[in-house]
C-alpha cells in the first residue's frame, strides 16, 4: 500500500509490549521436526523432507526449513493471549529464528544481526502468505520501543526509517499513560486485511488512507512531546476514519470499550486487523484511570477478557 505513495511519507507509529515470546528448542527424532505452541492443543510433528507450508504451523515450519535443521522440537510461549491482534506470530517468528541462529553459530556459522533477523522473518512470513505482509509487528518485536517508521520499499537498501520516539524514561511515562484490554475474542486477520487491501488498490478508501496517513504524523510528533492530550485526540481523529474505511475490524465488544474510552477523554486504537482481538488506549493518567475501571466492569461476563498487565518493552529480541 505504500510503495506508490512514497511522496507522503508512509508511516506507522507503534509500541513494543512487555507481553513476551520465547522459544525453546530441544532434541526430537533424528530426521523429524515437532512445533508445539502455548495455547494450541495439539502439536505438529513431520519429517523433514514433508515439513508443510500451509499448516497451522506452517511459518514456523519454513524458519526451520530455512536453517536446514531437524532431530528438534520448537515449543513457543507468550505472554500475550491466543489470536490477541498482538503481533503475536510475527513475535512468535522472530524468537524462533533467534533461537535457531544461536544454534547455527555455535555450530559455526556467523552471528545474524538484529536488521537480518527482522528481514528473514518479515520475508518468509509475506512468501508464506503470498505477499500483502507489512514489516512493522516483526520490526517492533526486534527492535523494542515506541517508534514511528517511515516506509520505503522501493529504496535498493532498506525499506524503512526507523525513528524512536521516547527514551527509557520516556517510556516508562508512556506506559503510565497507556491501557490494553483482550476483547476475549480471537480475531482472524486474514479476510479483514485482503478485504483493506482490495478496497485500496480499487481506489475506492485510498482518499481516507492517505488522511490517516497524515494524522499518524502527528501522533508521532505528540508522543515524542509526551502530550497525551493530543495524541489522545488524534487517536479519535484517526478512529473516525477507521470506522469508515474497515467497519468490520470493529465488533459489538470492541466498539464499545472504543466508545467508553472516547467518553473518559481517551483515544482507543483495534490491535491489528481487529475484528476481535485486542484493543488499547491512550491519555491523561486521571482519565486512563477512569477508563480502567470501566473496561473492567465491562469485561468481567466475558469470558477470557481481561485488562492485560504490560507496558512498554525496550529491549526488543535477545
Amino acid at each position: 500500500m505504500s510503495l506508490p505513495f512514497q511522496w507522503i511519507e508512509p508511516t506507522t507509529v507503534n509500541m513494543a509490549l512487555n507481553l513476551r515470546t520465547s522459544v525453546v528448542l530441544s532434541p526430537y527424532k533424528k530426521g523429524w521436526v515437532k512445533i508445539s505452541s502455548h495455547g494450541f492443543p495439539r502439536g505438529e510433528a513431520v519429517l523433514k523432507d514433508q515439513l508443510p507450508f500451509d499448516s497451522t504451523f506452517g511459518l514456523f515450519f519454513s524458519a526451520i526449513s530455512y536453517f536446514g535443521f531437524h532431530g528438534l522440537e520448537a515449543h513457543i510461549s507468550s505472554q500475550s493471549p491466543v489470536k490477541s491482534a498482538l503481533g503475536g506470530s510475527s513475535t512468535a517468528m522472530v524468537a524462533l529464528i533467534k533461537a535457531l541462529s544461536k544454534i547455527s553459530l555455535m555450530l559455526g556459522d556467523r552471528k545474524l544481526s538484529r536488521s537480518e533477523i527482522l528481514y528473514l522473518s518479515y520475508n518468509l512470513e509475506d512468501g508464506i502468505n503470498s505477499g500483502n505482509c507489512g514489516i512493522q509487528d516483526q520490526a517492533a518485536a526486534v527492535y523494542g520501543g515506541v517508534n514511528q517508521w517511515k516506509w520505503c520499499y522501493g529504496h535498493p537498501a532498506y525499506p524503512f526509517k526507523k525513528s524512536s520516539l521516547l527514551d527509557k524514561k520516556g517510556q516508562r511515562e508512556f506506559s503510565r499513560h497507556l491501557l490494553v484490554a483482550y476483547s476475549g475474542k480471537s480475531h482472524i486477520s486474514l479476510r479483514t486485511n485482503r478485504k483493506w487491501i482490495k478496497d485500496f488498490l480499487s481506489g475506492e478508501t485510498r482518499a481516507g488512507w492517505i488522511k490517516v496517513n497524515g494524522i499518524v504524523h502527528q501522533l508521532a510528533e505528540s508522543i515524542k512531546a509526551q502530550n497525551w492530550k493530543r495524541a489522545a485526540n488524534l487517536i479519535k481523529e484517526e478512529m473516525i476514519l477507521r470506522r469508515e474505511l474497515t467497519p468490520d475490524a470493529l465488533i459489538p465488544i470492541t466498539k464499545n470499550l472504543a466508545d467508553q474510552a472516547e467518553h473518559a477523554g481517551c483515544g482507543a486504537r483495534f490491535a491489528g486487523a481487529g475484528a476481535g482481538g485486542s484493543i488499547w488506549a491512550l491519555g491523561r493518567i486521571k482519565d486512563i484511570q477512569k477508563l480502567k475501571k470501566l473496561w473492567e466492569d465491562t469485561l468481567a461476563p466475558i469470558k477470557g477478557a481481561k485488562i492485560l498487565d504490560c507496558k512498554v518493552d525496550s529491549t526488543g529480541v535477545r
